[in-house]
């Protein structure tokens, strides 16, 4: 586009009327410009038919506050004050903002660029009959120019620019679906961790008491000095296991802090089980609705649509462009009379440039732009593929994890009962210490696994929620 020069006056004279009307004609061409394409195709790829891991559930689509489907008030706290603290949420709405300012910048070469401006000069120089003479002058100028958008380009790189930000809207829900999923996944690891040093902490006071009845037991002489011995060894293993389990708690309390845009001090999770969770039912729906379902693909796509619309800007470039300038005003040596119609200045201007040897800049940029669709195709088909993969992986992680669960608990049962057993016969004198130490072993491996494995499961669950778009359905 050439620099602005002045355009039409304040006060309409009838040269102003034809400057507007050529400049409407002008806009009218740009908006009648040339398509050069390619028209966006979103490309086919077809949804499976049903989910493998799926069978017998009724197709439904999560709620957008799935979260609360646990049942925990604590869990509803931290996530809603995520979505307001959050720092790279946070960040992520800036994107957006700075998306659509990018978007206003690119939409602007569509509408004709006007400025005013008034300039007023006050010489003394020279004069041809000898001497010096003094000289003003005055000049209110109002200036337009345009470049019709004849080939597209200028449409084509709006577009692009409203894919991108439409992209950076899809970029802000992923980022914060991420960020309610991290905090729960945390959230429940702090709970885990918890549960895991409160039975070390059972199992450590248990054998505890068991090795000081086997010291009292020594005293009397039922007991030998092996017997208590292979019982220290137990309590100081037990004691050993409680500190990494703080450190691990401590660790997940401060990344829990960090979702939540806070210092460490201010978290607390030193009430609360996995125990208190309930464990919701998910039932994922279609497949072939999944794709408006998962942000990161609804992103994917919209930078594919921009990559689209950048090359017709790239096919634009080889084209001519046409700009369009006027500017009209007033010029007088004398403020009073300025605007007489008497004084009244135009210019009207129209330029052609067709590029013809450009070092192979615009060649390179067109194969640049193709390029780059080529690449964003296949991050699209890969998202595509990942979110069918993602939502399996998750179906699958949830059944067998419930099915551990419930495997473990029966072991859990089990080696309570054998060390309850297991104690009985030693108080009767019928088994050795070395038996109970083993019952007593197996049952703190027992409950250690358990806690873990409920832990997997809740994170399962929220792992689905997570594939499933949790909630958000593309308008």
């Amino acid at each position: 586009m050439t620099a602005p020069t002045p355009a039409c006056p304040p006060n309409p004279v009838p040269s102003s009327r034809r400057i507007r009307g050529w400049l409407a004609a002008g806009c009218l061409l740009g908006v009648s410009a040339c398509n050069l394409g390619p028209d966006y195709q979103r490309p086919e790829l077809p949804a499976p038919a049903a989910w493998s891991g799926a069978d017998g559930q009724v197709a439904a689509w999560p709620s957008t506050e799935w979260w609360r489907g646990f049942g925990s008030p604590q869990l509803d706290a931290y996530i809603a004050q995520a979505q307001h603290t959050n720092d790279d949420l946070a960040a992520a709405i800036a994107r957006v903002r700075e998306a659509d300012a990018q978007a206003r910048i690119a939409g602007a070469p569509l509408l004709p660029s006007v400025d005013a401006g008034f300039q007023a000069t006050h010489e003394r120089a020279p004069v041809s009959s000898g001497g010096m003479g003094t000289y003003s002058e005055f000049s209110p100028l109002l200036s337009a120019s345009y470049e019709l958008d004849f080939w597209g380009k200028n449409r084509a790189a709006l577009n692009a620019a409203k894919a991108t930000a439409n992209a950076s809207r899809f970029d802000r829900v992923t980022v914060e679906l991420t960020v309610m999923t991290g905090v729960a996944n945390t959230y429940f690891q702090a709970l885990e961790l918890r549960d895991r040093l409160d039975i070390a902490q059972k199992n450590f006071d248990t054998a505890q008491t068991i090795l000081n009845g086997l010291k009292l037991e020594q005293q009397a002489g039922t007991a030998n000095a092996l017997d208590v011995a292979q019982q220290a060894t137990t309590v100081a293993t037990l004691y050993a296991a409680i500190p990494p389990l703080q450190q691990q708690l401590r660790q997940t309390v401060d990344a829990l802090a960090i979702l939540l845009g806070s210092t460490p001090e201010t978290v607390d999770v030193s009430n609360g089980s996995l125990a208190d969770l309930a464990q919701p039912q998910v039932g994922p729906g279609l497949p072939s609705e999944l794709l408006a379902r998962r942000p990161d693909v609804a992103e994917a796509e919209a930078q594919l649509i921009s990559a689209n619309a950048n090359v017709a800007v790239a096919r634009a470039a080889f084209f001519p462009s046409i700009d369009l300038t006027a500017s009209g005003g007033y010029e007088s040596n004398q403020l009073a009379g300025l605007l007489n119609p008497s004084n009244a200045i135009f210019s009207l201007a129209a330029g052609i440039t067709q590029p013809i040897f450009e070092g192979g800049a615009l060649e390179g940029q067109s194969e640049f732009a193709k390029a780059r669709y080529t690449e964003l195709l296949a991050d699209y088909h890969k998202a595509v593929i990942s979110a069918f993969g993602n939502v399996e992986d998750s179906l699958a992680a949830v059944q067998q994890t419930a099915e551990q669960e419930k495997r473990q608990e029966q072991a859990v049962a089990t080696a309570r009962r054998a060390f309850e057993i297991g104690q009985a016969q030693l108080h009767a004198g019928t088994i050795n210490v070395l038996t109970l130490l083993n019952t007593e072993t197996a049952l703190f491996t027992a409950e250690d696994a358990l806690a873990q494995v409920k832990f997997s499961h809740l994170q399962a669950l929220v792992n689905l929620f997570n594939a499933l778009g949790g909630g958000w359905q593309q308008a």
